[in-house]
């Protein structure tokens, strides 16, 4: 079993079922699901993924993502002093930008096995707290 973040762009395709990548994100999900993984974001992903329902003040999909957030087999990892040290390491790369940098921070504090994400320029870092940080295309799962 590993800790396995995802991060935001993942469940953007997973749930506007992006026609590029909604059934790579499928499959890594039973892939992790088979090997009794465990899913971890965090609470910036939940607000990030609330900005479009509510900016469309669809209260449908707000509830559903919502609920889905709510389940316990994910992880949510907080923002907090721990990761806040994670953080100020991180953001010593001017090139890291804030969001990224946050979600980084905490899955280094979770102490996470991998850190799933489409962004090519956070796969090639190196993060103390995070074991492998990959691109969604070349996920290990």
């Amino acid at each position: 079993m590993a800790l396995v973040f995802w991060d935001t762009n993942l469940f953007i395709y997973l749930f506007e079922e992006n026609p590029e990548f909604g059934a790579r994100v499928r499959e890594l999900g039973r892939r992790m699901a088979s090997r009794r993984d465990r899913l971890v974001t965090s609470a910036l992903t939940i607000g990030e993924i609330l900005v479009r329902p509510i900016r469309e003040n669809d209260s449908d999909s707000e509830q559903r993502y919502r609920a889905f957030f709510s389940e316990p087999e994910i992880r949510i990892a907080a923002f907090d002093a721990s990761a806040a040290q994670s953080y100020a390491r991180v953001r010593q790369d001017a090139a890291v930008r804030v969001a990224d940098a946050i979600q980084l921070a905490c899955a280094a504090s979770a102490k996470v096995d991998l850190f799933v994400t489409n962004d090519e320029r956070l796969s090639r870092k190196q993060v103390p707290g995070i074991h492998f940080i990959t691109s969604l295309v070349r996920a290990p799962i």
